[in-house]
């Protein structure tokens, strides 16, 4: 690579004599703070020859920069940033509350046939093509799940527990007889999903809380009468600032293009390109 150059295109600065700081792009709109230990095997120091003491080092967004001792100036564009971006409020990291035992499926409810498997079934090799018939019961299933979903919605309110939400929806599911398709896929126990911040996917039903300005999706996903409806959306847990709004509407105007290209006949990598 050549001098003043980066793989990301962002110019490099030059990186000032005798310091032992490291170049890395930032991720805006913050500031990001680290530790190096250079005694621990695990890091850089059979790069360097020699052990030194660990070093506070700094990430400035919005480009790269080399930074060693000046913890006080950063710290100050941090707060400008925070203070521009909408006022964020740092939040504890996501901890796993208590799980509680999975509820009950009336017998007389049709189960899905991975139930009771600890591992999930591999798929069929042959496409199955549904008939009109088939095509009605996938739509009944999506219904269902649908409208269990907005039901969902409304329960999401500063001090309510993920548990509450799965057992209230757990009941609707069934009081509509159908079975929760989560409920004992590959032993999850809960009947359905629920990922509060920076849990990506298929977070699992706990005694967590719900603060305010918390986000949290929540995936439904219905057996009904031999066919399984799905279906998910991220709701607002109280008042969320701009920043957190502008992101949640980008990933839906993402799925909705998504959607737009569904068709007879698409391959999925096509779907993922108009996301993308």
């Amino acid at each position: 690579m050549s001098p003043g150059a980066s793989c990301s295109g962002v110019p490099v600065p030059p990186r000032p004599a005798g310091t032992h700081t490291f170049l890395l792009p930032a991720a805006p709109p913050f500031v990001s703070k680290f530790t190096i230990n250079r005694r621990d095997p695990r890091t850089a120091s059979s790069c360097f020859g020699k052990a030194i003491t660990p070093k506070r080092c700094f990430v400035v967004a919005g480009g790269l920069t080399w930074v060693d001792g000046v913890e006080e100036e950063l710290m100050e564009l941090q707060k400008t940033q925070e203070q521009s971006s909408g006022k964020l409020k740092k939040r504890p990291p996501l901890r796993r509350g208590k799980v509680y035992p999975q509820l009950p499926v009336p017998e007389h409810i049709p189960r899905p046939s991975y139930v009771g498997a600890n591992i999930p079934q591999e798929l069929p090799a042959v496409r199955q093509i549904h008939n009109a018939e088939g095509i009605a019961g996938m739509r009944a299933a999506c219904k269902l799940a649908a409208r269990v979903l907005d039901f969902a919605g409304t329960l999401v309110k500063p001090s309510v527990t993920t548990n509450e939400i799965d057992r209230a929806v757990h009941h609707m599911i069934v009081e509509a007889g159908a079975y929760p398709s989560p409920l004992g896929y590959g032993g999850f126990p809960k009947s359905i999903c629920t990922s509060v911040n920076e849990c990506v996917c298929h977070g699992l039903p706990d005694s967590t809380q719900l603060q305010n300005g918390d986000i949290i999706n929540i995936d439904v996903n219905v057996f009904l009468n031999g066919y399984h409806g799905g279906t998910s959306r991220t709701f607002v847990c109280g008042e969320a600032d701009e920043s957190i709004k502008h992101f949640l509407k980008a990933a839906e105007e993402c799925s909705e293009k998504g959607i737009s290209v569904c068709r007879d006949g698409v391959n999925y990598r096509k779907i993922g390109k108009k996301i993308r």
